[in-house]
């Protein structure tokens, strides 16, 4: 999430009651996870297995519950008790939590030739494109952008929050929301069917690529990254940080596992599960998904054990 101007290290430390170890008047743009931050960004991390990771990482300043690091040229620490806390408070105090009062908030803004049908709700700060048809009981949560020629079917959710926690099984609460304060940004040309769901970035934003058609009863979960002309079928659920690159196939019933990729051109053969990274331009199937021709050869020579099998008795 890019603040909507920058802020100083100073202002930030104010607002968490953090210490500076560095220089206060270095100017924060925004704040992000550690696998989307840029220069100029505050991150936060709060085990002793990511200070490393994060003191390394393009992030400019980090929140951070220890003062027992060495600390990289041109960076800041702020030091508070709980990072996860001072996390919150950031992102709560940018996008803060407001009722909608109208089903079409007057901030949205709509383009030419657009339609909106009966029922559809529109949050704050959305902006749809020129020529797009958002059918019934559609919901599209704040900040969404969407752009031109898109169709979007009933029931389908635009934005909900990340189903993202921090987990402490030290507190009575063991796991703890992770305020989503990203976006969903759906380009050019983009189909959705009825009764999905895609859930916004939890910093950054979740982008479906220009073209891409989406079925009926499809999940994209938080962060994801869509490439160009995709297909996916119906059942299809994607969880977060996930990279589907440019003219993926998914068919029906396939999950695909977090933060891997599939590279381009490749297509997944329907009830398929995808749980570590595949290479573009091939067919897989199967669960863990491999090699669609191997593993079909593999599913022959399975039921032919029991003939094998009585062979072996026999002899």
């Amino acid at each position: 999430m890019k603040f909507p101007a920058p802020v100083t290290v100073q202002w930030i430390a104010g607002l968490i009651h953090a210490e500076v170890i560095g220089d206060a008047l270095l100017n924060a743009f925004g704040i992000n996870e550690i696998h989307k931050v840029e220069e100029g960004d505050l991150c936060f991390v709060d085990h002793p297995k990511y200070y490393d990771k994060c003191l390394k990482s393009a992030a400019t300043h980090i929140i951070i519950n220890t003062k027992d690091v060495t600390l990289p040229g041109g960076k800041t620490l702020l030091v508070v008790t709980d990072p996860f806390e001072a996390y919150l408070t950031i992102a709560n105090h940018f996008r803060p939590f407001t009722p909608a009062t109208q089903p079409v908030s007057n901030t949205a803004v709509i383009g030419q030739g657009s339609i909106i049908m009966p029922n559809v709700f529109v949050g704050k700060n959305v902006r749809i494109g020129s020529n797009c048809i958002i059918h019934p009981n559609v919901t599209i949560h704040d900040y969404t952008e969407i752009g031109d020629n898109v169709i979007i079917q009933s029931g389908t959710v635009i934005g909900s929050d990340a189903f993202y926690y921090n987990t402490k099984k030290t507190r009575d609460v063991w796991y703890k929301r992770m305020q989503s304060c990203g976006n969903v940004i759906i380009e050019n040309d983009v189909e959705i069917g009825a009764g999905c769901t895609i859930d916004r970035g939890v910093t950054e934003s979740t982008r479906i690529g220009q073209g891409t058609k989406i079925d009926n009863m499809v999940h994209i979960g938080h962060d994801t990254s869509v490439g160009k002309n995709c297909l996916f079928a119906a059942q299809v659920g994607i969880a977060g940080a996930t990279v589907i690159e440019d003219c993926v196939t998914l068919w029906g019933q396939v999950g695909v596992s977090k933060t891997l990729t599939i590279g381009a051109n490749a297509t997944v053969l329907a009830q398929s599960g995808v749980g570590s990274s595949l290479k573009g331009n091939k067919i897989y199937f199967g669960s863990p998904a491999e090699d669609a021709i191997a593993k079909k050869k593999e599913l022959v020579w399975i039921k032919r054990i029991p003939e094998m099998w009585e062979r072996l008795k026999g002899s």
